[in-house]
C-alpha cells in the first residue's frame, strides 16, 4: 500500500527531516512504495504541488523539493500502485480549489463499482477526473458531498461541513462496494490549508502533536509547552504518518474508523466514520 504524510503547523516550518533525514523519513520508505510521489505545500493559503512517477528515493526533484520547502502546511504521499498505471495522472496527493488528497487503500471490486462511483460525481467535478485511480474519485466525491454542505473554495468553511462530508463520503463508498469478504481499504488524508483532517479506513494512520524534546528547544523562539506535553487545548503543530518517522515524536495510532480534523484554531477533533453492515 501507499505512504501518507501531513503537517500543519501555527508557524511555517520546514518539513525535510520528515521527508529526507528521519531514521523512517518517507523518501527511506519509499524503497518499498517506488511507484511516484507527490508534495502539496501551502502559501498564503494556496496550494502548490509536485509529483512525479519516479522514486522518491532516487528522484533529485524530490530532494530538491525536500530541502526549500517552508510552509505551515504540507501533505505527502508515496505511491505502491494498485489501480491504475504509474504515471503522473495517478500520481497523488489530487488537488481541485484549496483542497488536496492522498489515499493509502483501494476500493474492493473496482472494476465492477467504478462506474457507478463515477456516475455519483457531481457533474461540475467528474469532467476534471484526468487518471485511472479509485483515489482520484473518492477525492471528487468528497467534495461533491461537501459542496452540498459550504462553498468548497471558502478557507474558514465550518469544520463540521468538512467532517460531515468525509463520513458521507466512506459512508457512500461502503455502501457500494463493501461485501462481508472484501471491505474497501479507505484511509485518507486531505487538507484545504486551513483545516486537515484524516481518517484510518483499513490501513494504519499515526499522529504526533508532541516531542519527547525538540532538537531545536534552545534555538526556536516559538517554543511552548504544548510542544513537549500534550494539550486539551490548541496545539502548535501535527503530524500524520502511516508510520512513525522520528523517534522523538510520541505517536498516536488511529484504530480502523477513527478519525480526526485540526480546525483552523489548531485545536483537535476526534470522531468517527459511521458503520455500516457489510454487504447491506
Amino acid at each position: 500500500m501507499c505512504r501518507l504524510f501531513g503537517f500543519k503547523s501555527s508557524i511555517s516550518s520546514q518539513v525535510h527531516r520528515s521527508l529526507l533525514r528521519a531514521d523512517n523519513a518517507l523518501a527511506v520508505q519509499s524503497e518499498d512504495h517506488p511507484d511516484g510521489w507527490g508534495v502539496a505545500y501551502y502559501i498564503e493559503n494556496i496550494p502548490h504541488l509536485i509529483k512525479n512517477s519516479k522514486i522518491a528515493l532516487e528522484d533529485n526533484l524530490f530532494e530538491r523539493v525536500s530541502g526549500i520547502v517552508s510552509s505551515k502546511v504540507v501533505l505527502a504521499h508515496i505511491r505502491k500502485a494498485s489501480v491504475g498505471d504509474i504515471n503522473m495522472l495517478n500520481c497523488h496527493p489530487f488537488q481541485y480549489g484549496p483542497w488536496t488528497f492522498a489515499h493509502n487503500g483501494e476500493i474492493k471490486n473496482w472494476e465492477c463499482v467504478s462506474d457507478q462511483l463515477i456516475s455519483r460525481v457531481a457533474p461540475k467535478y467528474r469532467r476534471f477526473i484526468l487518471g485511472k485511480t479509485d483515489s482520484e474519485v473518492c477525492f471528487y466525491l468528497f467534495l461533491t458531498h461537501l459542496q452540498q454542505r459550504s462553498e468548497i473554495a471558502h478557507w474558514a468553511l465550518p469544520y463540521a461541513d468538512a467532517i460531515a462530508a468525509l463520513q458521507d463520503t466512506v459512508q457512500e463508498i461502503r455502501e457500494v462496494s463493501d461485501t462481508e469478504d472484501k471491505p474497501s481499504w479507505l484511509t485518507f488524508l486531505l487538507t484545504n490549508g486551513s483545516l486537515i483532517l484524516g481518517c484510518q479506513g483499513g490501513q494504519e494512520l499515526v499522529y504526533s502533536t508532541y516531542k519527547r524534546s525538540c532538537e531545536e528547544r534552545e534555538t526556536c523562539p516559538y517554543l511552548s509547552a504544548e510542544c513537549e506535553n500534550p494539550s486539551d487545548g490548541a496545539i502548535n503543530h501535527i503530524l500524520v504518518a502511516s508510520e512513525p518517522i522520528s523517534k522523538e515524536d510520541i505517536w498516536v495510532p488511529l484504530n480502523e474508523g477513527e478519525a480526526f480534523c485540526l480546525d483552523m484554531q489548531m485545536k483537535l477533533h476526534s470522531f468517527e466514520i459511521r458503520k455500516i453492515d457489510a454487504g447491506a
